[in-house]
């Protein structure tokens, strides 16, 4: 029992050490999701300067996430801390599919492959939304753009067929891309027939006006 007093001093300074490193990253992965959720915002109002701001601010706390947290993994891999690094890979990653630009690797990004594959999953809500914004103004090739990005995305998604555990959950992420992208495909029909039925009409009443 010499060593006893020993083992709890170590004991208490290994706990006080993980306990700093944990509140840390709690801060840090609370500030990763505000930039994130904001870059998501500024995109969807076509601030890309102001998008692409808050996306350097949240590539620069992934970057000091995985730094200070190298000696603690069980904190780095904690639920938390790859959530907001997950947002962070989505707002990266919306940016790009709207700007109509190459998407950024894992490696580039520095995550984790689970990590970035649910990032991506979720992006196609983002683009849902943003064909939206642009079917209420009419009917849009870039509208249509968007939806085969989406495709694209469940296309890919689909293919992952891994335990859960492998790869966080990304087979129920799959399933409600699915059923987004089916009601936005839905959607799209419904705008596209509205327009053509728009421009029968006004050419039918263009050929009665002329024949008046």
């Amino acid at each position: 029992m010499k060593n006893l007093d020993e083992i709890a001093e170590n004991a208490h300074q290994d706990f006080e050490a993980r306990t700093r490193a944990r509140d840390q990253a709690l801060s840090q992965a609370r500030q990763l999701t505000r930039h994130s959720a904001n870059a998501i915002r500024a995109i969807h109002r076509s601030e890309h300067d102001l998008a692409h701001e808050f996306l350097d601010h949240g590539r620069e706390l992934v970057i000091i996430l995985k730094r200070d947290l190298a000696g603690y993994p069980d904190l780095y891999y904690a639920g938390y801390t790859q959530d907001a690094i997950k947002e962070f890979v989505e707002a990266t990653l919306t940016t790009a599919l709207i700007e109509d630009n190459g998407l950024r690797t894992p490696d580039e990004l520095g995550v984790e492959t689970s990590t970035y594959l649910n990032g991506l999953a979720e992006t196609v809500g983002e683009m849902r939304r943003r064909c939206l914004d642009i079917l209420r103004h009419g009917y849009s090739t870039d509208a249509e753009r968007l939806l085969s990005y989406m495709d694209d995305i469940y296309g890919v998604l689909v293919t992952m067929d891994y335990p859960d555990a492998i790869t966080s959950g990304l087979r129920r992420q799959t399933d409600l891309v699915r059923g987004i992208l089916e009601r936005t495909r839905g959607d799209m029909t419904i705008s596209l027939r509205e327009e053509q039925l728009k421009a029968s009409l006004d050419h039918l009443m263009e050929r009665l006006g002329s024949q008046e």
